[in-house]
């Protein structure tokens, strides 16, 4: 709706900043994956089966992808494709022709994919990328298994379908939402599959959007049976602050053991000195990770799903009742000869598949090698250059932002700046008032302000109110606009509630009395 009516002020180029959809992406890994391709399709090439058919690749391919490299040292993506495959064999302990095989038949997808739940080269990488992203190269969390899937929002309908379908979360069953928060995962427990009780744990705006530990005390209630949080948050875009996530770390060891905790932590990578609940609490956690902001690739569809090798809920799995058990033997039996040993990370890939067509289960293989590539160029990485450029571009933009709409950028290190989120009536009560702030809430419907921006100046934000943020607040996201249109937004924001304020003021001149 907000489109169409910014869309209709045709004489003025309409600002979208409503959608996180960056406006840039990761060269290196694309022509990485190019080169990759290339040199796949040379080797099926090899294998001629028919006029215009190869066949799949034979022998060993690492001399020649060496003579492939040589060739065409000076074509993008190659000195990256060759540096991805030496970091992977000298820093993860990869076998070379193993690993190079398993890339090229995963571009080619010319085999179902094996495993299923992630190819064992692209697991290990991508692993070592979360290890240094999430746990800070903190080896104590331990290891975890990961499935491979179609970003960050299938991940989370994955691990609810496979909560629900091994009765660790059931209809009527209290689930916490750490809010505000990315909208859909708002509406995912009130759907009839589910029919979940939601709690909400709420950040507190005055401190910089961190959990008080008051609403962090919520979690000690042994009827939450869960706790779901975006992390670094959407739209609020701050990372959890350590003393946070070591009140969390200690609730769970100390009073709730079972505690499900689900994090989805796609933004990551822009916070400075991040660390991810499923580093403090890593068997209460099922880890969610998307590649799709940092690295520009939404239409990729990349992510992983993550569940420590020694889950506390593979433990409850195998201490549920006897009826229970007896339904997921029935479940799973065509596809495990001990199916109460199926680990739950191993069920959600099954029942990804209604569970019968499991053996066609598994993210593309294509789809596996270009997130490989994506992480080792990640762990490249080494003197942050490309992090710090794409940190960079999204804090410029928010401070062009704040400056244009006349407030300071907040600085305190847990900032990620992927979004803002604007209360407008805090910014009117400090602005011109409580008694303006308090007509501009009474007045007008919690949307009116997107909507006249829409309307009247061609600029797409998002409600606040949809996130569960505070009402009439506003979300910009800061990652597909240029500089200077963060800089109108900011001016355009701050001239409509100085035109509030006109209004204000001559409402109030109208019921004034007149002195005799």
């Amino acid at each position: 709706m907000l489109v169409r009516l910014a869309a209709r002020r045709s004489e003025r180029m309409m600002l979208n900043a409503g959608r996180g959809n960056p406006n840039w992406l990761a060269l290196a890994p694309r022509h990485g994956f190019t080169q990759l391709l290339r040199f796949a399709l040379e080797e099926s090439g090899r294998v001629t089966l028919a006029p215009g058919m190869g066949g799949l690749v034979r022998g060993d391919l690492t001399q020649r992808f060496a003579d492939f490299s040589a060739r065409n040292e000076k074509e993008a993506g190659i000195d990256f494709l060759c540096r991805g495959l030496d970091y992977a064999v000298s820093e993860l302990d990869l076998e070379r022709s193993r690993l190079l095989r398993e890339l090229v038949e995963a571009a080619l997808g010319c085999r179902y994919p094996w495993p299923d739940r992630m190819l064992q080269g692209c697991e290990r990488i991508v692993h070592a990328l979360l290890e240094r992203e999430l746990f800070g190269n903190d080896a104590a969390a331990g290891r975890f298994d990961l499935f491979a899937v179609e970003g960050a929002t299938a991940g989370i309908t994955y691990i609810f379908n496979s909560l629900a379908e091994a009765r660790l979360l059931n209809k009527g069953d209290r689930i916490a939402l750490g809010v505000p928060i990315f909208s859909p995962y708002l509406e995912v427990p009130r759907l009839n599959d589910y029919e979940l009780t939601e709690i909400e744990v709420s950040q507190d705006e005055r401190r910089g959007w961190q959990y008080p530990a008051a609403e962090l005390e919520k979690l000690r209630d042994p009827s939450i049976r869960a706790f779901f949080v975006v992390n670094p948050s959407n739209p609020t875009s701050v990372r959890i602050d350590d003393e946070s996530l070591e009140r969390i770390a200690r609730l769970v060891r100390d009073e709730r053991p079972d505690l499900v905790i689900i994090t989805d932590d796609v933004y990551a990578a822009f916070a400075r000195g991040f660390r991810s609940l499923a580093a403090v609490a890593p068997r209460n956690t099922i880890l969610v990770y998307s590649f799709s902001k940092y690295w520009g690739t939404t239409g990729w569809r990349l992510g992983v799903v993550g569940m420590h090798e020694d889950s506390a809920l593979d433990r409850r799995l195998r201490e549920m009742p006897e009826a229970v058990r007896e339904a997921h033997r029935r479940r799973y039996g065509s596809i495990a000869l001990d199916p109460a040993s199926l680990k739950l990370i191993d069920r959600m890939v099954a029942d990804s598949r209604a569970v019968g067509l499991n053996h066609t289960a598994g993210l593309s293989t294509p789809q596996q090698a270009q997130m490989a590539l994506f992480a080792l160029h990640g762990l490249l990485d080494s003197d942050h250059a490309y992090r710090d450029t794409a940190r960079g571009v999204v804090k410029r933009r928010f401070e062009a932002l704040y400056a244009a709409a006349g407030l300071a950028v907040p600085d305190d290190g847990h900032e990620v700046y992927y979004y803002a989120t604007l209360d407008m009536p805090a910014l009117a009560r400090e602005r011109y008032g409580e008694a303006f702030a308090r007509w501009l809430i009474d007045t007008f419907e919690p949307i009116d302000f997107v909507v006249r921006l829409a309307e009247e100046k061609s600029i797409v934000l998002l409600d606040g109110g949809g996130f569960d943020a505070p009402k009439m607040s506003v979300r910009v996201s800061l990652a597909n606009l240029m500089e200077a249109d963060y800089a109108r937004i900011g001016s355009e924001i701050s001239r409509l509630l100085a035109d509030y304020h006109g209004r204000w003021r001559a409402a109030s001149r109208a019921v004034t009395p007149t002195p005799p």
